[in-house]
């Protein structure tokens, strides 16, 4: 029975109930959704103050998923649920941004927003019920809200767009689209797609569009039920006495001279220099206890708010001279760094990253804790690191924060379509972007060199990717409605911050793989939206032209430094005597001949070797035959002696016993023969003890069986020579004749 509160109301089409009334009643704002048995409880909190000085809207949300709502123990030591975990660090994201924009301006009191997963049916994801409660948290709060909002997950399946599918059906989509808006306009997008085409991705929006307005009805029918009226709370900003002050002493002219025309650097000092002048005109005026550094850095905003739009709406011209969809200067680079598998550097401007790839066997598959069903782990992982150096400042440097894992799930999630399937490159793959110097898009660099960076590593991927970022500037007619607007292609980091979007698209010359907008206005017109959609199209394929200059496709060879693989096929019924008794046989297999083994877990028989080293690979490949290939191989999770050691076969063997005229060794589980002192080394051996000792492994190669007695002979000194040859005439490990 799910968690039912004093007021209910449910959207039928989409299996989704809210209710209120019941419980967390001291909260200003607080909803219980259940979508299936999934059930999440969000609140919404506000402070009664702003704290002195603060010039910033402190808005926190915080999404947790507690062990006991899938019937699990948290793992480890500690049974506690700890720090949060990438897929709630995401959550939250994906709820802050389009709750932001709705809040008034000048608004400053910390708002706080806390969803609690408290059941989980392991096939309805929470992330968009975290979304729609909170928005019908904030909605019924008395905290002043533009709401309400809702989101949906937009799938397509064989063709056909399908609103809020589970997790199974999530497998077989070739879409991924969070789409969250208001009854007019869409208000924040994030997903990935199997190259979807920019016709078929509006029809997409259009179709989240109308899915979400069910979901609008029953929070504004929740808000009749049980709403609070909005409160009021004194809105922060500068006094009219030093605004006046300020805007005498920088005029508008002033401003669009500091910021117009120069390098970032430049830009930034030149706005300093301004805002001295104006500190030291409101000391002289004012006095120094009549203003405070939020009214210095109000009226700032506002002039640089107005100066970066005004002289792009009405002369196309931007702060760093380009036109509205000119693309900054763009360099790319393959090979950069020695001994790693593959690296790249990509450049847009004064944005700048280093990209390395790293291959490994399919055991470093990242594992997923995840509480709410969906895959269990990823082969696939992009992590992204934003140093304080990348701006020109110090700060705090270490583990990643918020918008680092953000940041790198977006270039993850744009990256992951275009990879080639595990049957194919069956290799666990992690891109690290360094970025290098920031000034706006960090996050597309990401992609571009990530890509360059596989392509440099051999990863045969389908297509290469490219991402750009358009932002927005518009004016306002007096009702708050657009007047006047115009999109532009790769912002800077001050078109960001001081424009009213920031929409990114990556893809390939056929179609978009990834996507995520972020507003600070109230909402996005279709028609912008559209622009903006073919606008990021045309930059994509200008990029990628000179990405492919760089490196026109994949490299044929993977570096030398890069494991090798080699994929054998073993009658399954012979994958427990592979393992062994506790694993102790793979244990073996892999310490003796250095290469890697994972065995695949779709009981299919399918054993991945890896290596780097050509005599490793082979000396694995033939203790992993010995033990399977022949008709004496054990049964799953058996016991049984390992195959017949076989004529001419090279093994690498444990010695089991050790006897004046030489040693025993066993070649496979159960099966052993005898090493003659002779055989031993090329050299004349007056002690067995001189070249091997109980226990040591040892490689030999069976040199005769006696057929009456079934005698294995073996030979070290045969396997090495024949090692040797394998190797390209590096020598093979030998043992160092003894002094007299």
């Amino acid at each position: 029975m799910s968690l039912i509160q004093k007021h209910t109301v449910t959207v039928p089409s989409l299996g989704i109930t809210f209710s209120t009334g019941t419980y967390a009643a001291l909260a200003n704002g607080a909803v219980n959704v259940c979508v299936g048995e999934t059930n999440l409880f969000v609140t919404a909190c506000v402070s009664a103050s702003v704290k002195p000085g603060q010039d910033f809207f402190p808005l926190t949300v915080d999404y947790r998923e507690k062990y006991a709502a899938a019937g699990r123990f948290p793992g480890g030591y500690f049974k506690r649920e700890g720090r949060p975990s990438e897929k709630e660090i995401l959550t939250s994201r994906l709820c802050d941004r389009p709750c932001r924009p709705l809040f008034p301006e000048g608004f400053l009191n910390e708002v706080q927003i806390i969803g609690q997963l408290l059941s989980a049916d392991q096939l309805n994801d929470a992330d968009i019920p975290m979304i729609n409660g909170a928005s019908a948290a904030l909605a019924i709060s008395d905290i002043p809200w533009a709401g309400p909002i809702a989101g949906v997950r937009v799938a397509e399946i064989d063709g056909q767009f399908v609103a809020n599918p589970n997790l199974d059906q999530m497998a077989t989509s070739t879409l991924d689209l969070i789409y969250v808006g208001t009854e007019k306009d869409m208000l924040m997008i994030e997903g990935s797609a199997d190259q979807i085409t920019e016709e078929r991705f509006i029809e997409a929006l259009a179709f989240g569009q109308q899915a979400i307005q069910p979901i609008i009805a029953a929070i504004k029918e929740l808000v009749a039920l049980a709403g609070k009226p909005k409160a009021t709370f004194n809105l922060v900003g500068a006094t009219p006495e030093a605004r006046a002050i300020i805007e005498r002493v920088v005029p508008a002219e002033r401003i669009s001279a500091a910021i117009f025309g120069k390098e970032k650097a430049a830009r930034g000092a030149a706005v300093k220099t301004l805002k001295e002048e104006a500190k030291a005109a409101l000391v002289a005026e004012l006095g120094a206890d009549k203003f405070t550094d939020v009214d210095l850095a109000v009226v700032f905003e506002d002039l640089q708010y107005t100066a970066y739009r005004n002289t792009v709406l009405e002369k196309g011209v931007r702060a760093d001279g380009r036109g509205k969809t000119d693309l900054r200067p763009l360099q790319a680079a393959v090979g950069v760094l020695p001994r790693v598998h593959g690296s790249a550097m990509f450049q847009r401007g004064d944005t700048q990253n280093i990209a390395i790839t790293t291959l490994g066997p399919t055991k470093e598959a990242q594992e997923m804790d995840g509480l709410t069903g969906g895959a269990t782990s990823k082969s696939f992982i992009l992590h992204y690191n934003f140093p304080p150096f990348s701006v020109g400042e110090t700060g705090r440097y270490g583990s990643p924060g918020r918008r680092e894992v953000g940041h790198g799930a977006l270039a993850e999630r744009s990256l992951v379509p275009v990879l080639p399937p595990e049957d194919v490159f069956p290799y666990s793959i992690r891109v690290v972007s360094e970025i290098m110097a920031s000034n706006g898009s960090t996050s597309m660099a990401s992609i571009c060199g990530g890509c360059l960076a596989l392509m440099d590593a051999g990863v045969p991927i389908i297509a290469p990717v490219a991402g750009i970022s358009c932002g927005l500037m518009t004016k306002n007619n007096a009702d708050g409605s657009i007047a006047q607007w115009t999109t532009i292609t790769d912002i800077l980091g001050e078109e960001d911050h001081f424009g009213d979007m920031d929409f990114k698209l990556a893809g390939t010359t056929k179609g978009i793989t990834g996507f995520q907008l972020d507003l600070k206005i109230k909402g996005l017109p279709f028609e912008i939206a559209t622009v903006a959609i073919h606008q990021a199209r045309e930059a994509r394929v200008e990029i990628l032209k000179v990405m492919l200059g760089s490196l026109p496709a994949p490299r044929k060879d993977l570096s030398t430094y890069a494991p090798r693989i080699q994929t054998i096929q073993i009658d399954p019924e012979k994958i427990g005597a592979l393992i062994g008794p506790g694993g102790k046989n793979i244990r073996r297999i892999v310490e003796t001949t250095g290469a890697q083994i994972d065995i695949s877990d779709d009981d299919s028989g399918k054993v991945f070797v890896y290596s780097n080293n050509g005599a490793a690979m082979a000396r694995a490949i033939q203790e992993i035959d010995a033990v399977c290939g022949g008709a004496g191989g054990g049964g799953r999770g058996g016991n049984a002696g390992g195959a017949p050691i076989e004529i001419n076969k090279i093994y690498t063997g444990r010695v089991t016993g050790v006897k004046d005229f030489g040693a025993f060794v066993e070649c496979t589980p159960g099966k052993e023969g005898l090493c003659h002192i002779s055989e031993l080394a090329d050299f004349r051996v007056r002690r067995t003890e001189d070249v091997v000792k109980m226990g040591d492994s040892i490689t030999v190669k069976c040199i005769g069986i006696d057929e009456r007695t079934g005698k294995v002979r073996l030979s070290r000194k045969a396997a090495m020579a024949e090692l040797e040859v394998a190797n390209g005439g590096a020598p093979a490990p030998a043992v160092e004749a003894p002094t007299a």
